[in-house]
């Protein structure tokens, strides 16, 4: 079997949201506990532009991280899927399209399904790092050549 998800992954869905959102809360404590500290009240800035990028930063995790599945493995004709402790395989001839987007942070590659799995009709996972950023993958190109295949040989 062959990865061809990204080891990145874990910190994407996982690290960066914790980090994120745990600096934020920092950001909205800080002037909380001085207020108190002070006797006074923090002003409405330091509590009001935190929580609006909280609510911005989760609707883009929401979006963009959130959805992503932990590893894909290309095991011959088909992709073997983990997500949360669950694993699903699937043909490579049950994959209606293959799309790679390497212009956004992480790029993504969402495969749509012709049957639903335990993951929905549409599974997204990160494309592998790349040195040179917006070339085309060589894993996803190879991927997107062998689901064509393998539609064609299915009557």
């Amino acid at each position: 079997m062959r990865r061809i998800s990204s080891k990145m992954t874990f910190f994407n869905k996982r690290v960066f949201p914790a980090i994120w959102f745990g600096f934020l809360a920092l950001f909205i404590a800080v002037p909380i506990i001085l207020g108190l500290y002070r006797n006074s009240t923090p002003p409405i800035p330091f509590l009001l532009f935190p929580a609006i990028m909280a609510a911005v930063g989760f609707f883009i995790m929401k979006r963009l991280i959130f959805d992503l599945v932990d590893e894909v493995w290309e095991d011959g004709d088909s992709l073997v899927v983990k997500n949360a402790g669950q694993e699903q395989r699937i043909a490579l001839s049950d994959i209606k399209n293959v799309s790679y987007s390497p212009f956004i942070n992480p790029p993504r590659v969402t495969l749509s399904l012709r049957r639903p799995t335990v993951f929905g009709d549409e599974i997204t996972f990160v494309a592998p790092a790349r040195l040179i950023p917006f070339a085309t993958s060589p894993l996803i190109k190879d991927l997107i050549d062998r689901v064509d295949a393998a539609r064609q040989q299915q009557p």
